[in-house]
């Protein structure tokens, strides 16, 4: 028939309920530990993801100098900080969180982003972890573009991947998969 068109598709989709605070509260629980766990470290509070970010933003050389008041041990000893932890951070999240995940949510398996971002991340902490270690043994001298240089080649995937991962941690994406109780016993 000339002319009738088929009437457009109508979601038929009902909305999740509005979570209580305290249902968001546990759903929502990875993301805050990612992000807005507290360590007591005496009068310092700190988030894993945060704390990340905030040592890269340290040691990274955007302005070709190293930060005042910080002598080049302590500068090399903050970036082979950042690169063991970052590097235990990972080991943790793919040996005991991401099996457990990945049961049910697609971009935990091994197959998809995140991991894959664990790799590229990876491959260039690699390198910087080796860079700083030699200059810090004295085999190198330290070279603020180099190291730029090198922070640059996984800049950008370690910082989609901080947002990326608190992204499928938190509530609204964790109640499409996990029950109140199931979230109470993850692993974190």
């Amino acid at each position: 028939m000339a002319g009738v068109q088929a009437a457009p598709k109508v979601s038929t989709a009902i909305p999740n309920p509005k979570l209580s605070p305290a249902e968001f509260k546990v759903y929502n629980g990875m993301a805050d530990h990612m992000d807005l766990e507290v360590y007591k470290q005496g009068p310092n509070i700190s988030h894993q993801h945060d704390n990340f970010r905030r040592t890269w933003n340290t040691i990274y050389p955007s302005d070709g100098k190293r930060p005042k008041g910080m002598s080049i041990r302590q500068y090399l000893n903050t970036g082979l900080s950042f690169c063991e932890h970052l590097h235990l951070h990972h080991t943790i999240e793919e040996q005991h969180i991401f099996p457990v995940l990945a049961k049910r949510m697609p971009a935990f398996s091994k197959e998809l982003d995140l991991l894959a971002q664990h790799r590229q991340i990876h491959e260039g902490l690699d390198h910087l972890k080796d860079y700083l270690k030699e200059c810090s043994a004295g085999k190198r001298e330290l070279r603020l573009t180099e190291l730029k240089t090198l922070m640059d080649s996984f800049g950008t995937v370690l910082w989609t991947h901080l947002n990326d991962e608190v992204e499928q941690l938190g509530a609204e994406n964790m109640r499409k998969y996990w029950t109140m109780d199931e979230m109470r016993r993850m692993p974190m």
